[in-house]
């Protein structure tokens, strides 16, 4: 003897149930949507830290930083104690007028990025050139630097 079932004697147990088995989605929806609200915030900073490449050859260390938009007077480079920084400050305004829109992006504030110099850089002879928005400083090495191996003991 077979049985035969309406759909409707089905539909009650999804529908009392339907809460349960969604609740796990629902809370993953609510998780991404959470983050996502956090992202804005982040989205909204901006990063002034200007990009930066080091080169170690056999005779300098040579750094280049992008700097677009900035003049010579707007940066600052320091060394103190084995420690180049270079500073400065931002500020940078775009504007556009169309006939249908008007445009205008501001960014200001102020940026600084140091770099340790090894021991065998000779701070009195470091020279800074700036072109095209690029700052590249060279810093000379005075050819003292020393490797020292060392061998790991057994512990006891």
């Amino acid at each position: 003897m077979t049985v035969h079932r309406s759909p409707a004697q089905f539909l009650p147990k999804l529908a009392g149930s339907a809460g349960n088995v969604f609740a796990p989605i629902q809370r993953e929806f609510d998780r991404l949507f959470d983050q996502l609200g956090n992202g804005w915030a982040a989205l909204a900073e901006i990063d002034l830290s200007p990009r930066m490449d080091i080169r170690d050859t056999k005779d300098s260390l040579e750094i280049s930083v992008e700097l677009p938009g900035l003049a010579r007077d707007d940066v600052k480079i320091t060394v103190e104690d084995e420690v180049l920084t270079i500073s400065g400050e931002k500020k940078t305004e775009r504007e556009a007028k169309e006939e249908d829109y008007h445009f205008s992006e501001r960014t200001y504030g102020a940026f600084s990025r140091s770099v340790t110099l090894p021991r065998s850089v000779e701070a009195a002879k470091i020279k800074a050139t700036m072109k095209d928005g690029v700052l590249k400083v060279t810093a000379p090495k005075n050819g003292t630097a020393q490797t020292k191996s060392i061998e790991i003991q057994p512990a006891d």
